[in-house]
């Protein structure tokens, strides 16, 4: 057994020591639980340019799903309910908890103020699709003055330019077409229809194209398509090329088959309602996932 005075002195050392002991202890465990959690988080996914989610509020997590898998272009409906836009397919369906500030406004702000003004670290441009299901005018009307509040994440236009930010609102369904466009500041892009690229068609005004697959295809996503579809669809392409525009159809069949001619013909956008489906489909493209 150790001397007495031994005994103390080995305590008063570990009275000193201890505080040092603990700080170091703890400091050790700490960076052992963010090399693990480093580790083990997934990498942000690779923005995909192409992949839009058609009617995007009717999953599980709206929005996040689609940003989860990399895509850049969403879809939501809205209904103007005393004086708020919520957002649902049908209006006998809305929540008043789910406003599209809610849904995708103000989580869409926290993604630009978070990744240094974009929407995804790699920097990618993202289409907010605001289908408007009524009274449009009156919509657009609170929907100009919500979008006012996230003005410098908004892509800005003017008939003749078009000032590009992290996210653009393009307004589809009822398009008040007077009202958005004497619009000052314009912060939101009209949502065209196929029969808008026969005339003059200003990309500024109207940077998208979209329309019904099966008003002007009877292809059904499988088998080989028909010549006279598949000729079409290269002159739709090259058409809203001409213009300068992006080109989307709805309604489409979803299937793998269908996504991969639509990609290989150059449509911009190719709706999905299985997220997972199409992101797959587009990651064995391979190449660049835009």
């Amino acid at each position: 057994m150790l001397p007495e005075d031994k005994q103390q002195q080995i305590r008063r050392f570990l009275r000193m020591t201890f505080p040092y002991l603990v700080f170091v202890t703890v400091f050790i465990l700490g960076m052992l639980v963010i090399m693990i959690w480093a580790g083990s988080a997934e990498p942000a996914p690779a923005p995909l340019l192409r992949a839009h989610a058609h009617n995007d509020y009717e999953h599980e997590r709206p929005l996040l799903d689609a940003l989860a898998l990399g895509f850049c272009s969403v879809e939501a409906d809205i209904h103007l309910v005393d004086g708020e836009l919520l957002v649902a397919h049908d209006r006998e369906d809305v929540d008043p908890a789910r406003t599209l500030d809610a849904l995708y406004l103000k989580p869409l702000w926290e993604r630009f103020e978070a990744n240094n003004g974009h929407i995804y670290p790699d920097p990618a441009p993202f289409t907010l699709l605001i289908d408007i299901k009524g009274n449009g005018a009156a919509a657009f009307e609170v929907l100009d003055r919500q979008l006012a509040e996230y003005a410098p994440m908004l892509t800005h236009f003017t008939s003749t330019s078009t000032a590009p930010g992290a996210v653009t609102a393009i307004i589809s369904g009822d398009r008040p077409v007077d009202a958005i466009l004497a619009s000052n500041p314009r912060r939101a892009a009209i949502d065209g229809r196929l029969r808008d690229l026969e005339g003059p068609l200003n990309p500024h005004e109207t940077p998208l194209v979209s329309d019904n697959w099966f008003a002007h295809f009877r292809w059904l996503g499988s088998g080989d398509m028909r010549p006279e579809d598949a000729e079409k669809l290269t002159a739709t392409v090259a058409k809203a090329r001409e213009k300068g525009v992006r080109l989307r159809f709805w309604a489409i069949p979803q299937t793998r088959e269908t996504w991969s001619r639509l990609y290989d013909a150059g449509v911009d956008l190719l709706n999905a309602d299985k997220l997972a489906e199409l992101h797959a489909v587009l990651m064995e493209k391979g190449s660049v996932p835009r």
